[in-house]
C-alpha cells in the first residue's frame, strides 16, 4: 500500500511546519499541507475566545470545547475525503489530549496508509523558537513539548532540537512508500 496521509504531531515551536514545507519539497509526488492551525484559522473569531471553542490561556495553556470538537470532526471528515479522493496530505497536528487526540485521527484516518511521526524539541529550545516567532502566546511550547505525546505511538520519530528541517524530511521521505 502507498502511504496515503503523513500526521506530524508535535508541540508549538517544534518545527513541524518547517518540516511539512521541506518535505513538500523532497517528496516526488505533491503533497497538501493541512494543519491545526488552518483550522483554527477557518473558525469565526468568537470561538477563538469562548469556552465552547478554544481558548488561550495567558500561561500558554490551551482549552477546547464542545463547539470545537464538533468542527474538528467535521475538518478531519474532510481531511480524510481528500486523501480518499487522491491527494496525499501531511497533517500538522498538535495532540493536546495524547493518545485520545491519536484516537481521534485514527478513527478518522481509517482504511488509509498513514505514516505517524513524532516531533520532538528539548522545550528550552522550542520556548526561544516562539519568543522569535512573536505570533505564539509565550509557554505553549513548554507546556506542550511533552504533553502532546503522551500515550501516543508512532511509526518514526525525529527530533529538531538540533537537526535542521530538511534534515528531518529527508529521514521521514525514505519511510513513505
Amino acid at each position: 500500500m502507498t502511504t496515503q496521509v503523513i500526521v506530524l504531531n508535535g508541540g508549538s515551536s517544534s518545527g513541524k511546519s518547517g518540516i511539512a514545507r521541506c518535505l513538500q519539497a523532497v517528496l516526488l509526488d505533491p503533497w497538501l499541507v493541512v494543519g491545526v492551525d488552518t483550522l483554527i484559522d477557518a473558525m469565526p473569531v468568537s470561538m477563538q475566545t469562548s469556552d465552547a471553542g478554544i481558548e488561550f490561556a495567558a500561561d500558554g495553556g490551551v482549552s477546547v470545547g464542545p463547539e470545537f470538537r464538533t468542527l474538528e470532526a467535521a475538518w478531519m471528515t474532510g481531511v480524510t475525503a481528500m486523501a480518499h479522493a487522491g491527494a496525499r496530505v501531511i497533517v500538522d497536528e498538535v495532540f493536546l489530549g495524547g493518545a485520545a487526540s491519536q484516537q481521534r485521527w485514527q478513527k478518522a484516518l481509517g482504511g488509509l496508509d498513514v505514516l505517524w511521526v513524532g516531533v520532538r524539541c528539548e522545550s528550552t529550545v522550542a520556548a526561544g523558537r516562539e519568543i522569535a516567532r512573536g505570533n505564539r502566546v509565550r509557554g505553549m511550547a513548554v507546556s506542550q513539548a511533552d504533553l502532546v505525546h503522551r500515550g501516543v505511538l508512532y511509526d518514526l520519530e525525529v527530533d529538531t532540537t538540533h537537526s535542521e528541517s530538511l534534515e528531518c524530511a529527508r529521514t521521514i521521505a525514505a519511510q513513505i512508500r
